[in-house]
């Protein structure tokens, strides 16, 4: 019996990247508020009970949950940023409540990746991230 998947275009690579994230909110105009003037995202455009921000080559969709099983809090994100400390020092004084103080998470040889982790005020945990040298 041969296997019905072939290998070759099995292993081929076909998810190039992640386009865009949607994230739940629940009050979407205080949400947009807090991702374009506290994070400092790049606001794109809304449409009704939708918001978009850039990230870097990302799409960040804001938007409630359309059925209640999508009612729940988002995956953790990830920002990474050119300078943790500075990066952390900036947002506290725009207001974002940290979890935690920047933090070593992983050593790999001569780097260490840093990471520190806050909340978006709509149930959200996310995270700055950084490598430096360990």
């Amino acid at each position: 019996m041969t296997n019905p998947v072939d290998t070759a275009s099995a292993s081929a690579p076909v998810l190039l990247s992640i386009g865009q994230i949607a994230v739940r909110v629940k009050d979407l105009p205080r949400a947009v508020r807090f991702y374009r003037e506290v994070l400092g995202l790049g606001y794109l455009f809304e449409a009704p009970g939708l918001a978009f921000f850039q990230c870097g080559g990302v799409h960040l969709m804001l938007s409630g949950a359309e059925e209640p099983e999508f009612d729940h809090a988002a995956s953790v994100l990830y920002f990474d940023v050119a300078e943790i400390q500075g990066a952390y020092r900036t947002l506290l004084q725009r207001g974002i409540h940290f979890r935690d103080e920047p933090h070593v998470v992983h050593r790999a040889g001569d780097r260490a990746l840093w990471m520190s982790f806050f909340d978006d005020g709509e149930g959200n945990v996310f995270a700055i991230r950084c490598w430096r040298p360990a």
